[in-house]
């Protein structure tokens, strides 16, 4: 097996943890990749950046740089630390300069699916567990979803408002997966970022929880990207 030439390193979402990258963790290390995982608060969008270059300086190779949902925000700002490579996002928000998540899905189009946010509550929001499933995670095991519900996160709000100082994706290359299924992030609007971005897109019918469900298809594209020649390394 030829050694590698990038540490691959994953940014969980809004909600959930960095256990969900498990599946996509295992292909990529039996591939023969370095991998880490970012561990995020999602309290503030300053401290989950934080955490990524705690990450990302711990590297030794070329970084590129991975995250889904929320996580997309955090690579697009982390994402300009010289070590990163390329990015690569996964049903994920990718914000210019100066857009933060509030901004992007306040005027959600006529028909478009609605997360289902509860009212807040000491500045978090959290996601109405009996609705959790059909809108987060509608390919993932029952069970599973349940437990994801249960165990979800909540995000702080001063998170979903931070707007991005400067966007990584435009001095760097980058690789979008749409998650046709989508109910979280419509994918009219993933597709509509990742055109802006200029990223190589790939789509694939899953939900939004496509980083648990297909996490061949996303080791996939996370290995296309390493290969590609494109990286700025």
């Amino acid at each position: 097996m030829p050694a590698a030439r990038v540490s691959v390193v994953l940014v969980h979402g809004a909600f959930v943890d960095g256990s969900g990258w498990e599946g996509v963790y295992k292909i990529l290390r039996k591939e023969g990749y370095p991998v880490s995982i970012v561990q995020n608060p999602t309290e503030t969008l300053a401290g989950d950046v934080a955490a990524a270059k705690r990450v990302i300086a711990q590297q030794t190779l070329p970084v590129l740089l991975v995250g889904h949902s929320y996580g997309g925000v955090v690579i697009t700002e982390a994402g300009n630390d010289p070590k990163v490579a390329g990015l690569v996002y996964i049903a994920a928000f990718a914000p210019d300069k100066g857009e933060s998540v509030g901004a992007l899905i306040k005027d959600p189009p006529p028909g478009a699916p609605v997360p289902p946010f509860l009212p807040p509550q000491d500045g978090h929001i959290s996601l109405d567990k009996a609705k959790f499933a059909a809108s987060f995670a509608a390919d993932i095991d029952p069970e599973a979803a349940a437990f994801m519900a249960d165990s979800q996160v909540p995000w702080g709000i001063a998170a979903t408002d931070a707007a991005i100082t400067e966007a990584a994706w435009r001095n760097k290359p980058s690789w979008y997966m749409v998650a046709n299924g989508d109910r979280m992030i419509p994918p009219p609007a993933q597709r509509l970022m990742s055109k802006r971005a200029g990223a190589t897109v790939v789509e694939v019918d899953a939900s939004h929880s496509v980083f648990i469900s297909k996490p061949e298809a996303v080791a996939s594209l996370i290995d296309q990207a390493a290969k590609s020649g494109k990286l700025k390394t």
